[in-house]
């Protein structure tokens, strides 16, 4: 289970094939050396299901989670791409708000306590005024309901511009100031869309809850080998550990679902990136206590 002792680096589930079970997913995690397993809560009827799980199916989670010790502290609630809260057909607005609330109430459940949101306005319609304030609109209307159940809403630093940085993602935190609205930038995405990732860093800082370790390259934002991007793992870490940075880390990568994972490759290829990760965080003297 968790270490309070040590920084706590996690997976995100996508890292690992689409057809494990949920033991098989968690055991590769423990075996890969991570502490805990963020939960995809997507676009696709799949994951938008996962809602929807019975009392006995969530118990049956639970019981893995106990005997693995991989939990779920977050969740990547990305469902919000397609069912948008700035969207301006009240149905899709409707769903929005239907996704949010079954979100809190699952994360209850499972014990998560940060939401990561997906922070779009609209994705699959044309950004303007009206679809910026309806956001903000189901923005607020949320974070109420999130803080009656004691869960944090943060917003994910986007691959898409309108919240693709910490200046911009502040606009939000402004207009709705409450200890349960906070940020969770993503490294790959901050590092495209600003020359000065530090200074985003610094200026977000009290409002960070978790980070996403990802690479990317100039407008390619996922999928990308570690190492083989431009994000400067090492200066970001730095700049982390100069502002007193102890909190959740969370790589994100995806496994190839086109091809047959066995046990041991999904293990090897997580962890390779794990140990990727923490080279460049002992490099900057941020890690130093490691599995």
């Amino acid at each position: 289970m968790y270490n309070i002792h040590k920084i706590p680096i996690g997976i995100y589930e996508k890292a690992l094939p689409g057809d494990f079970s949920w033991e098989e997913k968690m055991n590769a995690a423990k075996a890969a050396g991570f502490d805990y397993m963020e939960l995809s809560v997507d676009e696709s009827e799949e994951r938008l299901s996962r809602l929807d799980w019975s009392e006995e199916e969530i118990e049956a989670l639970k019981s893995t989670m106990e005997q693995t010790g991989i939990s779920f502290p977050t969740m990547c609630l990305s469902g919000h791409r397609k069912y948008p809260f700035g969207s301006k057909d009240p149905h899709i607005r409707a769903k929005a708000f239907e996704i949010m609330e079954k979100a809190i109430l699952l994360s209850v459940k499972l014990g998560i306590r940060c939401i990561q949101l997906a922070t779009y306005d609209v994705y699959y319609e044309e950004s303007d005024e009206e679809t910026k304030a309806l956001f903000l609109d189901g923005m607020k209307q949320s974070v109420a309901m999130a803080a009656r159940a004691g869960v944090i809403l943060a917003m994910e630093i986007m691959d898409t511009k309108f919240v693709g940085t910490i200046v911009r993602a502040m606009h939000y935190l402004k207009e709705i100031p409450s200890p349960y609205f906070k940020i969770y930038p993503d490294m790959g995405n901050l590092s495209n869309f600003s020359s000065d990732v530090e200074g985003e860093l610094e200026l977000g800082f009290a409002d960070i809850v978790a980070i996403h370790v990802k690479e990317t390259k100039p407008g390619i934002f996922k999928c990308v080998n570690f190492g083989e991007g431009c994000v400067r793992f090492t200066d970001i870490f730095r700049k982390l550990k100069e502002l007193g940075y102890s909190g959740m880390f969370l790589i994100e990568m995806w496994a190839d679902n086109s091809i047959n994972n066995s046990f041991e490759d999904a293990v090897k290829n997580i962890k390779d990136a794990r140990i990727f990760v923490e080279d460049k965080m002992k490099q900057a003297g941020l890690l130093t206590n490691t599995l």
